[in-house]
């Protein structure tokens, strides 16, 4: 297969967050070994030795300086690359891409493993596409391009704690027009299994957690993700019977008790059926909107906390904590704290979250969960940019399943050399502290994370 790191071209792009340390030239130069080292824990996984060797350069090839990292332009710039022998071991080597994932979280959590600031946070990741036959592709919202259009969809998992963030589990949205006659041709095509079921992104979201929490590999209590999770009652309640705290973001219509509503089954009437279903009494109290409550928080109980400290200086906002009771459909749903983030200035921006921690979670806690959503963006990013994530070309089933798998390899590969060179990827722990606020509240350090 020939060697690695032979041209005078081949500097691997940093990973990180600007203007953290980039890798320098004169480390460039150790990166050989290691990368050939870090190989070796998944060579055992290729039940050929062409397997490991192509896995190998598919690596390598990931680490290029080049315009575009799909397989052609990798395969011509190694030594000894062969373009059909690359496409055939991505798009239909007949190689396990799902023990390959488990070995990578084996070594995401030996690299960034934390019990006290691992997290999991939860996206989905999209990848426009022009033509009609990826597996997968439909005319759908896509993230990428922040509007509908035709594109791939999945949903990503992206581990962070204190010593830095990578991804570590994906699962392919196959839209729901997929399961029509009318696109069988194209499954068959695609190579999809015959077992493929629908499920919502939530669903698929659910499944990657509740994967990862049970082979109690990676460890973390706290699940983050944005609303498109958040509003989905089955996902948060999937979450909760994991025992693990979800802290999701809502939308601003989302309706809440401040206190449990009194509920009974109706008493049968002089016509028509006995009720069976539960109702909330009419005397109870009607649901507030969490945007209508935060505007009657008493500016007192605002406290401006900083999140963490950014690129641009410290992130600074006002959080608000309540212990609410979320509807659920009609009925109230499990007590759950509403937090309340406000940005500041003029014009400031509310973002509402529930969250399932206990009654005794620290606010610190909070404020920390609150900012547990950058890594997985920053992740996708400097995956989509630094190793291909998004540049493949295949088309298949196996094909998609095999490139993320390897992507998600050589960005993990980044994130080791920078944490054993000591140079940190961006702080993740928090570092929440309360501040002094409108409401009088006094400055105070508190070291985050702290409590459950």
């Amino acid at each position: 297969m020939g060697h690695i790191f032979t041209s005078g071209s081949v500097v691997p792009p940093p990973s990180g967050r600007p203007p953290d340390h980039n890798l320098a030239p004169r480390d460039v130069e150790a990166l050989a070994p290691e990368l050939v080292a870090y190989h070796a824990h998944f060579a055992p996984l290729f039940q050929r030795s062409e397997q490991r060797s192509w896995a190998l350069a598919y690596l390598h090839g990931q680490l290029l300086e080049l315009d575009r990292k799909s397989i052609e332009p990798m395969a011509l710039a190694l030594e000894g690359g062969d373009v059909q022998g690359m496409q055939q071991f991505i798009s239909v080597g007949p190689w396990d891409d799902q023990r390959v994932l488990e070995k990578h979280q084996e070594l995401v959590a030996e690299t960034l493993g934390d019990a006290e600031t691992g997290a999991l946070i939860l996206d989905g990741c999209d990848f426009p596409k022009q033509g009609t036959y990826s597996v997968g592709v439909a005319r759908q919202w896509c993230g990428a391009l922040g509007k509908v259009a035709n594109c791939q969809a999945s949903v990503v998992a992206c581990y962070a704690s204190k010593h830095g963030f990578t991804l570590v589990d994906r699962r392919l949205y196959l839209h729901k027009s997929w399961f029509t006659p009318e696109y069988r041709s194209r499954w068959e095509r695609c190579g999809i299994p015959d077992d493929i079921s629908f499920h919502t992104r939530p669903e698929l979201a659910a499944e990657v957690v509740s994967t990862l929490a049970r082979r109690k590999v990676l460890p973390f209590r706290w699940v983050t993700c944005d609303e498109a999770y958040g509003t989905n009652p089955a996902f948060l309640d999937a979450i909760s019977a994991l025992d693990l705290y979800y802290f999701a973001e809502v939308p601003h219509d989302t309706r809440v008790w401040l206190e449990r509503p009194p509920t009974a089954v109706p008493t049968r009437g002089k016509r028509g059926p006995a009720p069976q279903r539960e109702r909330v009494m009419a005397q109870a109290p009607a649901p507030l909107r969490v945007d209508t409550l935060a505007a009657q928080v008493p500016p007192a109980q605002w406290q401006r906390w900083q999140i963490k400290e950014g690129a641009k200086g410290p992130m600074v906002a006002e959080f608000a904590f309540l212990r609410v009771v979320p509807v659920r459909g009609d009925l109230p749903g499990p007590e759950s704290w509403l937090v309340l983030r406000r940005s500041l200035g003029a014009t400031p921006e509310l973002k509402p979250y529930l969250c399932n921690a206990p009654v005794s979670t620290r606010q610190s806690k909070l404020v920390w969960a609150s900012g547990m959503r950058w890594p997985v963006e920053t992740a996708i990013k400097e995956s989509k940019g630094e190793v291909g994530l998004d540049q493949y070309e295949v088309r298949g089933w196996v094909g998609w399943h095999h490139h993320t798998t390897l992507s998600f390899l050589a960005h993990h590969f980044l994130v080791r050399q920078r944490c054993r060179m000591g140079k940190k990827i961006g702080s993740v722990d928090g570092a929440a502290s309360a501040t002094a606020a409108p409401g009088g509240v006094g400055a105070q350090a508190v070291g985050c994370p702290d409590g459950n």
